[in-house]
């Protein structure tokens, strides 16, 4: 498939932005947080800001910008129209979660059950996005149980690496955020590595002499071209990535992705306030660098079974 830049920020910046959420919600319950109502109100916005540039740009992707509010009109049968109601949803109790940590503490009842409600709908909303690909049977790479869980333990991951940022900002020391963001860096990583392991190990969806029906009578291929312009479905759907450059681009998002942060990660919890304002901030970033390039793979080696039209193995 070819790799749409608005289509794989809107999967990286928003399961940031959502995994941030869902730790704010969860770590406000159990009293792990600063209690300052200001570093409330500032997380939340964070958060939201980074999921609302995701949303953003994946109006780019539309031919009609426009007409994007009909995508929520689908939700019976859509994942992407799901996906668009949950991201609207989940604006009200993260706000609703915002304005109460300001105005009655981080502690009050009120606070506690809007974070909560705010985090569940934050990771529904991530799960909405990944079933879009997860439910895609033309395409092998992405019609496999390992896509949602690793997208939610990539926007878990990256949420926390954002979220132990905002709190070393905030002048506060970041260790349970960063000991769960290592944590769950590590179990994100385990998840992709399986994946890969997957889809490089598993047969094809379809050969060309399935698809004919001729496998019996031996191999099958193309006297000739379809045609000889380049078309749409060649351009989305027949972009190729050699293997060598698939291996290259694997390791720079392991090292951008997973280790670098959470090697930043274990500095912020033994370097002090000052240098944690440095460190882990950097770390979110060059997080979500390399989460682009892991996702910028995700598209690029997924095989669509239209392409056998033009003689490729899927």
């Amino acid at each position: 498939m070819n790799p749409a830049f608005s289509v794989i920020l809107l999967t990286v910046a928003s399961g940031a932005g959502y995994g941030m959420l869902a730790w704010l919600g969860v770590l406000n319950a159990l009293r792990l947080l600063p209690a300052s109502p200001w570093f409330g109100i500032g997380a939340v916005l964070v958060s939201l800001a980074l999921s609302a540039v995701g949303l953003f740009a994946s109006t780019l992707h539309l031919g009609h910008p426009e007409r994007a509010w009909r995508a929520v009109s689908q939700w019976r049968s859509s994942w992407l129209s799901r996906e668009g109601v949950m991201a609207l949803l989940t604006n009200l109790p993260a706000l609703g979660f915002a304005a109460a940590w300001l105005f009655a503490g981080r502690a009050a009842g009120v606070t506690v059950v809007l974070g909560l409600v705010a985090a569940a709908c934050g990771l529904a909303t991530v799960a909405c996005q990944a079933m879009i690909y997860a439910t895609l049977r033309p395409i092998r790479q992405w019609c496999n149980p390992l896509v949602l869980p690793n997208l939610l333990l990539l926007a878990l991951f990256s949420g926390a690496t954002w979220l132990a940022a905002a709190v070393a900002v905030g002048g506060y020391t970041p260790r349970i955020v960063a000991e769960l963001g290592v944590a769950f860096g590590i179990a994100a990583l385990l998840a992709k590595l399986a994946y890969w392991r997957r889809i490089d190990s598993a047969p094809p969806a379809a050969t060309m002499e399935s698809a004919t029906g001729l496998g019996s009578i031996g191999s099958v291929r193309s006297l000739e071209a379809p045609h000889t312009e380049e078309n749409y479905l060649l351009r989305e759907m027949g972009y190729a990535i050699a293997r060598k450059h698939a291996v290259r681009l694997r390791q720079i998002a392991l090292a951008l992705g997973f280790a670098v942060p959470a090697v930043l990660l274990l500095a912020g919890l033994v370097a002090g306030v000052t240098l944690g304002r440095i460190v882990l901030p950097i770390a979110a970033v060059i997080g979500l660098l390399g989460i682009y390039v892991e996702r910028w793979l995700f598209f690029a080696q997924a095989t669509h079974t239209v392409t056998l039209y033009y003689g490729r193995n899927v």
